[in-house]
This record gives structure tokens, sequence and C-alpha cells, in this order.
């Protein structure tokens, strides 16, 4: 089993501290794959599933990989393989990251088509034809992308979406090319000035105009670097909603709030109360939200990955909300969910619309996908009585000890025998 349950209604009060990011702690450590000997030192590394995930792939490569506490030493010998092991790919979308810096290192690579959450489609064309685009072959046979070159080349590249993982990946493809990569239409992330971040110190240079658009100047060999991964965003966000819902107040150290602005901002037009510190963010109790609408976009704009968090915490809002999903087809499975909890909303194509209630009742709900899971534990953590999650294999995929951090703030939270980590 792999079941929370949870005993709603208790304000949560206390300190928390932000996580290391897992969007931005895979992506750099898959950019070790640069290195032709050598190790890349990273610290404030979440200790995630995905993370692990990530590291066991790495070690099948044949990266020597350890850890303590949340450093990762990642000892990278100069022949590695190139084939990357279908069962892990599939366990995470992320591992497609592996395929720009495994080409542009050893000129070859062969990756599975990979997994991740189901919350739409996700294709990888967009990075593979970047990676065309600076001279590689690639096919695709069996499910698995092939892809080979003798040296990638520097090149003009626009993408048609800014896609994160696109954008990762041929920023580590670029670091070894030959001449200037000049990238256009970029993700803006802060992952991403995380991972511009690493490959500097692995000797790459890089500039970012902050505008979408990134240059680099690729470079023969990289060098061994050490870096630490930011404080993840969606995370800090996650319990700063959880103040909010339960009528708590709760400081959330170890973030950086122009990162979570898009919150902040909806957040005060809903009425909440809430000061911003250096490194801290503190919500103070407020009787109810006011409803207010909202649209996923790229940052800066709403994140998709809060999306079901705050829709969660707008089904208690008094009026209509509406929130508008641009990025992911299906990021609403979990509304039926919430729905069973006494929540109030309909989809109606990419929009839902919420009419909000004055109060939510445990139920028996499942987590649909990583994100779903963090909506339904902060529908519970507010509800009147008893909710239990199941299929909380996804919430592990995200978010370090969750449980453990919110008994720390009063709430009651079990883990049925048996729940998988």
């Amino acid at each position: 089993m792999n079941v929370m349950r949870i005993q709603g209604g208790i304000p949560l009060r206390g300190t928390v501290r932000t996580q290391g990011a897992k969007n931005a702690a895979l992506p750099v450590m898959a950019a070790c794959l640069l290195l032709k000997g050598g190790t890349l030192a990273l610290d404030n590394v979440p200790d995630l599933c995905d993370v692990s995930t990530m590291m066991e792939l790495l070690g099948a490569l044949g990266v020597e990989v350890s850890r303590e506490e949340d450093r990762v030493l990642l000892n990278v010998p100069e022949d590695i393989a190139w084939e990357a092991p279908e069962h892990l790919v599939r366990k995470m979308r992320a591992s497609s990251l592996a395929l720009g810096p495994l080409l542009a290192r050893g000129g070859r690579a062969a990756l599975p088509l990979p997994g991740g959450c189901s919350i739409g489609s996700r294709p990888i064309d967009l990075h593979l034809k970047g990676l065309v685009q600076m001279g590689a072959k690639i096919e695709i046979r069996n499910g698995v992308v092939h892809a080979a070159a003798d040296r990638l080349r520097g090149r003009r590249i626009y993408l048609d979406f800014p896609s994160v993982g696109a954008t990762e990946n041929l920023m580590m493809a670029a670091a070894l090319a030959r001449g200037e990569t000049i990238i256009e239409n970029t993700a803006r992330e802060p992952e991403i000035e995380n991972l511009a971040a690493v490959l500097r110190t692995m000797g790459v240079p890089i500039e970012m105009e902050g505008t979408g658009c990134v240059r680099i100047k690729g470079v023969d060999e990289a060098q061994p670097g050490r870096e630490r991964v930011i404080p993840d965003r969606i995370e800090a966000c996650t319990y700063i909603l959880a103040g909010v819902m339960t009528g708590g107040e709760i400081t959330v150290c170890d973030v950086v709030p122009a990162h979570i602005d898009a919150l902040l901002a909806k957040l005060e037009e809903a009425g909440a109360r809430f000061s911003v510190r250096k490194g801290e963010v503190t919500v103070f109790p407020v009787e109810r939200l006011q409803s207010v609408s909202l649209k996923t976009m790229p940052y800066p704009g709403f994140p998709t990955d809060l999306q079901p968090q705050m829709t969660a915490a707008l089904a208690l809002a008094g009026g209509v909300s509406m929130v508008e999903e641009s990025v992911f087809q299906a990021r609403f499975l979990y509304a039926e969910e919430l729905n069973r909890m006494g929540a109030d909303i309909r989809i109606k194509g990419d929009t839902a619309i919420i009419n909000g209630v004055r109060r939510l009742d445990g139920a028996s709900v499942r987590a649909t996908d990583l994100r779903a899971g963090a909506a339904l534990i902060l529908a519970g953590l507010s509800a009147s009585g008893e909710t239990r999650i199941e299929d909380m294999v996804h919430v592990w995929r995200g978010y370090e000890a969750i449980d453990r951090k919110l008994r720390g703030l009063g709430a009651s939270v079990s883990l049925e025998e048996g729940a998988e980590r």
C-alpha cells in the first residue's frame, strides 16, 4: 500500500525549510555527463525518488555516484556507456536530459522515449529538432532515439515553444559544440539559470540576457566543478498555500521570493496576508480568500506545476474562480477527486470553473500525478474529518519528507504501514 491519512481542520503553525529544487537538480546532475574524467559536486540536492532514479541512470552509464546528506558527488570516468537503460528512462521524463550531454561528449547516444506523470503529451520533438540543427543524425527505432554526430556545431536555434527540457538539453549539447550556439525563445525559469551556473563552473562561457536568449561558446573539454541547487519554488509555494488554506501562520524559509512572484501576486489579489523578508515568506490567517482568475504560462507567468495546488485553495474561496491551463492538456484529472471532498469544480475544455465552497470534507481519493497529490494533501489538511490519499508514490517524486514536515507544523498526518517512499 502507498497511502497517506490526514486528520484535517488543524491550523498549521511553525517554520519549514524549503528543499533543493527537483527541477533544478535533475538537469545539473545530467550535466556531469559532459566530463571526460573528473567530479561534479552538487550541494542542496533533495532526497527524492526522481533524484534517486537519475542517480541510478547515471550509475548505469558508468558514473560513480555518492551522497552524504544533501551533497552529491558525481565522479565521471573517461569512458562511459552511451545507451541508457529502458527500465530507468521510462520511470522519469527528465531522463531525456541525458541525450544532449551524451551526444556532445561521445558522439552517440541511445535513449528510450521517456516516461513520467500522466498529464498530457510532452513530446521531445523540440529537443531533437535542435540537435539536428547542430549536426546530429537522429532516428527513432522501436521507441528508442538513436543519435550520432562526429562533433556538434554551434548554430542559431529558435525554439517554437519555450520548453524547459529542450532549453536544458540544447544548453548542455552546446557546451561541447564547435563554435557559438545562440538559442532563442528559451525557457526563462530559475532552474535554467541554475544549470547555466553549473556549466560556468565547468568552464563553459554562457551569456543570458534574461529575455529568452542564451549564448554559449563551446569548449573542447568540460572541467570539474561545484555548485548549489537552488531552493524548490514549487515546494515553497505548496507550504505557503498549506498555511493559507488551514488558517495558520507558517514561515517558509530558504526561499527566493523573486522566484514565486506569480503566486504572491495572486494571493495578494485574493486577500491573503503575508510578509516577505530576505530568504523567507510568512503567511498569516485570514477568514477566507476571494475568487481570482489565472492562466498558467511559462515563467515568469503562473507555473503549471502550481496550478493544482492553487485550484485546491480556490475551491474554498468566496465567489467563482477561473483557472486556465495552457501548458499541459490533462492537468485537471485531479478535479474529480477534489469534488469527492465537496469541491464544486467544472472542467470546460482547458479551463476549470471553481465555485468556492465553505468547507471540504475528508474522503478517500487518489493522486493521479505529482502535483495532483500535493493538491489533495492541501485539501485534506483543510478538510473536516479524515482524508485518505492513495497512490502517494507520485508525491514522493517531488516532495522530500512531506509527511514529517507537515507533522512538524502540527498536522495530523500518517502513512499506512508498508507505504513506499
